[in-house]
Order: C-alpha cells, then structure tokens, then sequence
C-alpha cells in the first residue's frame, strides 16, 4: 500500500515520527507521500523525508489556507526549493473557501501558477478542494493545454465531478478514512462507480481517521481499514484494492 497523502511531520506526532513510520511499515504501507503547505512547515517535512528516502517521498506547494495577500512571496520559496531538489507532485495546493472567499482570487492565481509550475517539472499535481468546486474546474479549463495530471485529495465530490474532472484531465482521486463514515454516503456511492485503477489510497494523517478510531489521532497504520472499506463498497478482495490502488500511485506519482 501506498499512503498518498499524510503529515508525518505534523506537530501532533512531535517525537514520535520514528515510531509512526515503523508501525505503518509493519502494517504493509510501503511509501508514504508527504504534502507540503508552506515554509514554516516545509523545513521539518524535508527533514524527515531526507531521513528516510526509501520511505517517504516529499512535495512542494503553497496550501490554499495558506494563500494571502503576500502569496508571491511564499511562491517565489516553492519555485525556489523545486529547483534544488526533486519532488513527486506539486502540492497540496488548489482553493478552499470553508473559512470565507476574503482571499479567493488570490488562491486563484496561487492555483494557476503552481499548475504552470508542474507542467513546467512535467510533475502531478496534488489538490486539495473545499467549498470551491466551480472556481476549481474553471480554473481547469483554463490551463487545460498544460495537460495536468494529478490526485483530488480526500475527494468529497459527486460522480458527476468525478466525470467532468475525467473530460478535463488525467486525475485520480485519493480516498481515506472518511470512506468509513456512517455518513459517506456520496463518496460510497463514488468509489462503488470509479474505475478502480481511477482510486489511490491516503490517511492525510493525523487528520480524517478511519471507524473504529474516529476522533483519535490518525496515522498511516490505518491505511488497510480504508483499504477493506474499499472492497466491501466493490464487491472484490483487499488484496485486488491493494493491488490496483499501489501501481496506479507508482504510475501517477513515478515512483
């Protein structure tokens, strides 16, 4: 298994990296990606990543919640860093406007210049969406000559977004703990629908942890709840969900 999308370098495992990192190992996760958000965090996260290359594999991106009015200036660090060392994806980055749009047009450009920065590095792109579907797919269809190609993080739209984000690009879209919820309704729905090979597995640990530890802290040990919640949705064996899920990572991220 392959956890696309966890914060193994959030403060909430302060101290116990080395520990998470094990337990996720021995429960068969045999990579785990790393998003970036900015440049308080991204230190602590190049950090951990360098200690152990064979396991974690990094990004590099501006997160939409951190986008402000001095967001060049964060983009200018993200340019910067991409050109020293080499990354599997560009993000999290993409729109999120949960908290309020005072800086909607801002993660707009923020979202179209990193998109122009991962077809320059002929790099996937990692999404993080929230409340911003439209704005998302119109930015889209504006850069659709760059031929992006990436992962909608904890994806929690329909299957009909699911479709149009096909028309519009080559895109997968990653499923986590939320899949076990008693109300996932509409992603249940999505993952019963999509091809299967259209699916990656992530944790975006230490946040969205699966039943039965909803409401504890979430690591990437709990990848293979997803990953039986999955093959109960599809009707077919862990083992093909595990399969399937693990070479189309390794063929979206090249890794």
């Amino acid at each position: 298994m392959i956890d696309t999308h966890t914060h193994i370098s959030d403060p909430a495992f302060a101290g116990e990296e080395e520990d998470v990192i094990q337990r996720a190992r021995q429960a068969g996760v045999e990579m785990m990606l790393l998003p970036d958000v900015d440049s308080t965090e991204r230190g602590a996260m190049l950090a951990l990543a360098d200690r152990h290359p064979d396991v974690l594999r990094p990004m590099v991106g501006l997160y939409p919640g951190s986008v402000g009015a001095d967001w060049e200036a964060e983009f200018d660090l993200v340019e910067r860093q991409a050109a020293e060392r080499s990354f599997v994806a560009v993000g999290e980055i993409g729109l999120d406007y949960h908290e309020g749009k005072e800086f909607a047009a801002q993660q707009k450009d923020a979202l179209a210049a990193q998109l122009e920065l991962a077809a320059r590095l002929d790099l996937p792109v990692n999404i993080h969406l929230r409340d911003a579907m439209g704005d998302f797919l119109d930015v889209l269809r504006a850069h659709r000559h760059l031929g992006i190609r990436g992962n909608m993080h904890a994806f929690s739209g329909s299957y009909e977004s699911f479709l149009e984000l096909q028309r519009i690009g080559d895109w997968r879209i990653g499923v986590g703990g939320v899949v076990t919820f008693k109300n996932a309704a509409t992603l249940s729905d999505v993952v019963r629908r999509v091809p299967l090979e259209r699916i990656v597995l992530e944790t975006d640990a230490p946040y969205l942890t699966p039943v039965p530890y909803r409401g504890k802290r979430n690591e990437s040990a709990y990848l293979p709840l997803v990953v039986r919640k999955i093959a109960e949705l599809r009707g077919i064996a862990p083992e093909e969900v595990d399969r399937v899920t693990t070479a189309s990572a390794h063929a979206l991220f090249n890794i």
